[in-house]
């Protein structure tokens, strides 16, 4: 084995497998007291970060942040702004925008901020462990007669957001390089910008306010403010842009539900605002011995006492050990049995889905302040968007209006604090970070590496707002097209009589048997039991998946038949030992892992944050059968068939 040193490919794997092992078990021990005592070096200092109103802000934006762009409100048509702010509109008053109860460190967690996927047809996309499915783009311009999906107003809706979505793929790179922000006219962004600066600085001062009290009890809880926080500085976001409350980072988790109080959420809320106390004084969330100063480079760069810069720059080298986790996560994909190689973008850009995001922070309690920078309350936390194609970019158009009755914040935008986004380079603590305003209709473009090499957060207005985050949805494993063919592949391998209906197995090699039992296991838990937790949000606005997931339902029952002949198979006597040793070992692997995961998506469907649900959102579990169901060919309890089949291995 690996004592053996010896030069093959496959001790170089083991090598290769005994190494990742051992650096993601050293992350998970670095996650939780270190990461809290470099919270504690830093203390009450605060990163600096620049704004509009900042000297300097466009040399940073230039020099350090190069892959974002913003394009004004008033360069987009008008005509569209009308179009896709009433689909956003129409999409809320039909109900279509709803909290995800998502997985997080083995829990669930409502998300804070309601969503919907919208994109090509047959599309998914996956995050925190949940699958959202597309409502699709409804892109042509006759319904075939008799196949309606979905009301027209609902399809009119749909169909504005991908003409939204067709704009920004031919936009996106339509900027010239050094085209940092369209502008409508120079002066009057100028004014703008040093209105943003003064509503920047009355916010901060607020959060300043609002801040210090919390910090011991907040550090008192220990232990969950780590598993719920921002993972304290960096550790890849199990989510996507955009008021996602899981959306947030890999800790971002919103745990700010009104329902968080089962496993101690609620509580975790506020530990999770952390751990960096906040007690000194600082304009714009800058603490008074940073200052930006422009280098021979032109960037800007932290300068301050050396008394306050060296724990900072310990930070700095000890974070980097955590950099192992991003590369672990993305390497998570879409939940398929076998990774398929990572897809680079390349050519003309085609946004396949869109996720909408609506966020009230009247109704989200208990937001958290930006510990790092003092850019002020987030309504989603530091991140990466996951589950993209590398380097493909990323479009955002955003949206607000006053409240529930949708009307326009357009003309009062001034009165209350803005929405605005928050960038920081990954792993670096001396560049500063970059805040920049949105007012409403704004899109900002993500392009080049910058997702995969910056994070992100969204800092909370007054207003509510909309988001609609176009992206390229890493979907080799999450297309209804695929899943289909991988059901083709294992149903492949049964052969049913023509004359009297009944069931044989073609193949019967380990290897055959195992892969089907891999893709039964891909359906069942990545398909079927997904769609069917999240109730019949899907069925009630659009009936697109109903058919096809029926479909799914079917072949999935005739796996159950495969596995039902497998078992029949390895119980047989007088088959060779050693070949049948094999086969029970790979359907015992099988089964525990399908027992399990029953088990687990029974829990949660039961669980008392499921149960707050209202019935059209509760989450069903299906496929669920009785003991005595005739109609099944195996039990939906497996505890009993396992047992059996260790039995038999234990007496080979």
């Amino acid at each position: 084995g690996g004592e053996e040193k010896k030069e093959s490919g496959a001790d170089a794997e083991t090598g290769r497998q005994t190494q990742r092992f051992s650096d993601t078990a050293r992350v998970h021990l670095l996650q939780r007291t270190p990461r809290r005592k470099l919270l504690q070096e830093l203390g009450d200092q605060k990163i600096p970060f620049l704004g509009p109103s900042d000297r300097g802000f466009q040399q940073l934006w230039d020099s350090s942040y190069s892959g974002l762009v913003l394009r004004k409100s008033c360069s987009l048509p008008a005509e569209l702004h009308g179009r896709v702010q009433a689909a956003l509109l129409t999409l809320r008053s039909k109900g279509c925008l709803l909290r995800d109860l998502v997985r997080v460190r083995d829990r669930d967690v409502f998300t804070s901020v309601s969503r919907a996927l919208l994109g090509e047809p047959g599309h998914t996309y996956r995050y925190l462990d949940t699958r959202l499915f597309a409502i699709p783009w409804h892109s042509e311009d006759t319904e075939v007669k008799g196949q309606s999906c979905c009301d027209p107003d609902l399809r009119a809706a749909c169909k504005a957001l991908w003409e939204l979505n067709t704009f920004l793929c031919s936009d996106v790179f339509q900027l010239k390089e050094g085209d940092r922000l369209t502008q409508c006219a120079k002066g009057e962004v100028e004014v703008k910008q040093s209105e943003e600066g003064d509503t920047e600085s009355k916010h901060s001062e607020e959060s300043k306010n609002s801040e210090g009290g919390d910090s011991e009890s907040r550090q008192s809880e220990e232990g969950d403010t780590e598993s719920k926080h921002s993972e304290e500085w960096d550790i890849e976001s199990k989510h996507s842009e955009e008021g996602c409350s899981g959306s947030k980072q890999e800790g971002e988790w919103e745990t700010e539900s009104k329902h968080s109080s089962e496993e101690g959420e609620s509580s975790q809320v506020k530990t999770s605002e952390t751990s960096v106390a906040t007690g000194s004084e600082h304009s714009e969330g800058k603490c008074p011995g940073w200052a930006p100063k422009a280098t021979s480079g032109g960037e800007a760069e932290p300068v301050g006492p050396g008394t306050q810069e060296k724990p900072v720059v310990q930070l700095k080298h000890s974070l980097s050990d955590y950099h192992i986790e991003d590369k672990e996560q993305q390497e998570s994909g879409q939940g398929c049995s076998q990774p398929s190689p990572p897809q680079v973008c390349t050519g003309p850009v085609k946004f396949n889905v869109t996720l909408l995001n609506y966020m009230d922070p009247s109704a989200m309690s208990q937001l958290k302040e930006e510990p790092y920078y003092g850019m002020g309350k987030m309504a989603v936390g530091w991140h990466h968007d996951e589950n993209l194609i590398i380097h493909s970019p990323v479009a955002v158009y955003s949206y607000t209006c006053h409240d529930d009755k949708g009307e326009s914040s357009e003309g009062g935008s001034s009165e209350k604090a803005c929405w605005r986004i928050g960038l920081k380079v990954a792993w670096d603590i001396h560049t500063p970070g970059l805040m920049l305003p949105l007012e409403s209709g704004d899109c900002y473009y993500m392009r080049d590496d910058l997702n995969s090499t910056h994070q992100h957060c969204v800092l909370a207005g007054e207003a509510a707002r909309f988001s609609s985050t176009h992206r390229v949805a890493e979907c080799s494993t999450g297309t209804l097209t695929y899943i289909q063919s991988r059901c083709q592949e294992a149903l492949s391998n049964l052969r049913t009589d023509p004359e009297t209906g009944s069931h044989s197995l073609l193949a019967l090699l380990p290897a055959t048997l195992q892969h089907c039992e891999e893709i039964h296991n891909e359906v069942e838990f990545e398909w079927l039991r997904q769609y069917w937790f999240q109730g019949q949000r899907y069925a009630r606005f659009c009936s697109w998946w109903t058919r096809p997931m029926e479909q799914l339902e079917k072949d999935w029952k005739l796996m159950e038949t495969m596995t039902m002949l497998f078992l029949a198979t390895v119980e047989e006597e007088g088959q060779a030992e050693e070949g049948r040793r094999e086969m029970a070992e790979t359907l015992l692997s099988a089964l525990t892992d399908r027992h399990q995961q029953r088990q687990t998506w029974r829990d949660r469907c039961h669980s008392s944050l499921a149960q707050t649900l209202p019935p059209e959102e509760a989450p069903v579990d299906r496929p669920f059968w009785g003991v005595d169901d005739p109609s099944m060919p195996l039990p939906f309890d497996l505890a009993d068939i396992i047992n059996r089949v260790e039995s038999l291995l234990w007496r080979m």
